[in-house]
């Protein structure tokens, strides 16, 4: 009765967890991005003004580490990538406001980097004049020119603009409006609120992130990512879309790529139409723009229109430190649609709601709120395998019915010996 007793769960194990597992499921078809049609473009520009003389970044002057931080960087820099750097306050030493205003210089043309001139050309600055900060963005753009995908300015400064006019924040917003597909990301050196107030305007203008970059550790990495991150770009700019407090005002969106701003802890709301046989793919990222507390997160739910959770994803690490994404999946076969009154299915209406757990440390400006980039698509759903079919799979079924026995066999002639023994001793 033992011997039955143990083949009879074993045999009921290994069926029950056969049928659990199953079939792996099935995967989507690779989706390949189109290539380009031309590389990606950045633009560095450092603030060479008197101030960058100030020796408080790691007992070093600031001009020595942003140095050393481009210097590493070149040598990172990915082969398809092209680069410029322009400087400004870097040439003009006398007391002429006007005449100091003006001087910025474009030290290295954009395009593929010979990475020893670029080095040599950064490794000669010193620290002298003004710092025209809205003149070096307007002349960063001309640099980097049009073109179909986006290109990069990385502003790296230690002080405000002393000359103003063009104010930064009014050329940022310019740049913007002109629709020249350009972002600004901006790096502060000095903890100096002024400073940080306009260059969160200049890259929230853009669309870019603000960094206080406190030491050359964090200078060359932010540098680092920010320049990988002109890869990432699209043949098309992300369209700029407001989502809502609730899912019933929520923008209609389809496919494509869009771009928002969440405040902390916030949920926006945002709607896609989904037909049956269809399904949705959305992916959400957000920017770590400034300071925030440790343990945060970002959810992305889509649900029903009347509130019931169709699906969420979870939260994942992609190897860098400044963006949190996540992603989920669902098709609207899973559910029985509602026919019309036609009888004729129609597309249901999904509520795609973005969430964050992001808390502001102490002295961190609230406003505007984090960048968000949302992807969103629409494909034929592509349905898992049919689960085993045991009726008509005899060769498995046996084969499963003799490893039990064999194992309940094995099984009691173990147990009848370990007995025998133990009554002998």
């Amino acid at each position: 009765m033992i011997n039955k007793s143990r083949s009879a769960a074993v045999l009921i194990g290994l069926l029950a967890t056969t049928a659990l597992i199953g079939p792996a499921p099935a995967r989507a078809g690779d989706d390949t991005p189109e290539t380009p049609a031309e590389p990606p473009k950045v633009e560095l520009v450092l603030d060479v003004s008197g101030s960058m003389r100030a020796r408080d970044i790691d007992g070093r002057s600031r001009i020595s580490v942003a140095q050393q931080a481009f210097n590493e960087v070149v040598d990172a820099l990915p082969d398809e990538t092209q680069l410029g750097i322009r400087v400004l306050g870097a040439t003009y030493r006398g007391k002429d406001k006007k005449q100091g205003c003006l001087d910025t210089q474009q030290i290295v043309p954009v395009g593929p980097v010979d990475r020893t001139q670029a080095k040599a050309a950064v490794a000669t600055l010193r620290p002298t004049g003004f710092t025209p900060v809205g003149l070096a963005l307007r002349s960063a753009a001309q640099d980097l020119g049009t073109g179909s995908t986006a290109r990069r300015i990385v502003l790296i400064t230690d002080g405000e603009d002393t000359c103003a006019p063009p104010d930064p924040c009014e050329v940022a917003r310019e740049l913007a409006a002109q629709g020249t597909r350009l972002v600004v990301d901006t790096l502060g050196l000095a903890p100096d609120e002024k400073v940080r107030r306009q260059l969160l305007c200049i890259a929230g203008a853009t669309g870019g992130t603000y960094t206080a970059a406190q030491s050359a550790d964090e200078l060359t990495g932010r540098i680092k990512q920010l320049v990988d991150r002109a890869r990432d770009t699209y043949t098309a700019t992300p369209t700029v879309v407001g989502g809502a407090a609730e899912c019933a005002n929520a923008p209609l969106l389809g496919p494509g790529v869009y771009t928002d701003r969440e405040a902390f802890s916030e949920h926006r709301w945002y709607r896609v139409p989904v037909r049956p046989g269809q399904e949705l793919r959305a992916s959400v990222s957000v920017a770590l723009d400034r300071p925030v507390n440790p343990d945060y997160g970002v959810l992305l739910r889509a649900t029903a229109t009347d509130g019931r959770e169709l699906v969420r994803g979870v939260d994942a690490g992609s190897g860098r430190t400044d963006v949190i994404s996540t992603g989920l999946r669902w098709s609207a076969a899973e559910d029985t649609p509602t026919p019309s009154p036609s009888g004729t299915q129609t597309a249901e209406t999904v509520c795609l709601v973005v969430s964050n757990s992001f808390a502001a440390r102490p002295g961190t400006q609230v406003t505007p709120g984090m960048p968000v980039e949302l992807t969103v698509d629409v494909v034929a759903a592509s349905p898992a395998p049919d689960g085993p079919d045991l009726g008509r799979g005899w060769a498995l079924l046996l084969l499963l019915t003799l490893a039990g026995l064999v194992t309940g066999l094995v099984t009691g002639l173990l147990t009848r010996w370990w007995v025998a023994t133990w009554r002998e001793n």
